[in-house]
């Protein structure tokens, strides 16, 4: 089931670069447990979702509807093996729908003020609402539900071509970038790739332009 798929056109997964060979060199993308989440709040209605739906599994994967930010890089791929994989939003999503077990979807941002008049949050929105502070997030999240099996993981297969490009960290030093390039462009399928180094904390142009050039 696939919830609001309107613009934007693109996902973006902030990872880091192991996990990046991996998904190239697999074709998958793997969902998790969200136990362990940082936010205690969006696990426990994950766990809330589990116990009401009757589950023995829910895993979840999460993207970001946003462009490219600073909080994005330094939350989820902070450092220089950080890198950002932008898909193509409907062609992913036809790789994601043919599992029925599997939905889609926007977050909804709620202030505690807007939760207590909404009331009872119902069950299907669970996985789909978080507190109003994450809201510069722009989360897109899949999740995974199962009643017969009891896993920690799960991988989707996905087309290579569901991938329109990739940012290397802007913290990865300019010198290793052919060689990084390089390495994933050696996985199969991924030859013509899209591949560049983030310029957002350094940029010769934005700087030329502060100095008063064109």
């Amino acid at each position: 089931m696939i919830k609001n798929t309107k613009t934007p056109t693109y996902l973006r997964r902030y990872t880091d670069l192991p996990s990046l060979l991996h998904i190239l060199r697999t074709k998958s993308l793997t969902l998790l447990d969200p136990a362990t989440w940082d936010d205690k709040n969006d696990s426990f209605f994950m766990s809330l979702f589990k116990k009401e739906k009757n589950l023995k599994s829910v895993l979840a994967l999460c993207f970001t509807q946003a462009p490219e930010t600073y909080h994005h890089w330094r939350v989820f791929s902070n450092g220089p093996s950080g890198v950002c994989l932008v898909f193509n939003k409907s062609a992913l999503l036809e790789d994601f729908d043919l599992n029925p077990e599997i939905s889609c979807g926007p977050m909804e941002y709620l202030t505690l003020a807007n939760a207590r008049k909404r009331g009872k949050i119902q069950c299907d929105e669970l996985p789909f609402v978080k507190r109003y502070g994450y809201k510069p997030e722009h989360e897109f999240r899949t999740i995974y539900g199962s009643k017969t099996e009891q896993i920690s993981s799960l991988s989707i297969p996905i087309r290579i071509s569901s991938i329109r490009s990739i940012s290397l960290s802007p913290w990865m030093h300019p010198t290793l970038r052919d060689s990084t390039v390089k390495a994933i462009r050696e996985n199969q399928g991924c030859e013509k790739l899209k591949i560049s180094r983030s310029t957002l904390i350094s940029n010769d142009e934005w700087k030329r332009l502060g100095a008063g050039g064109k």
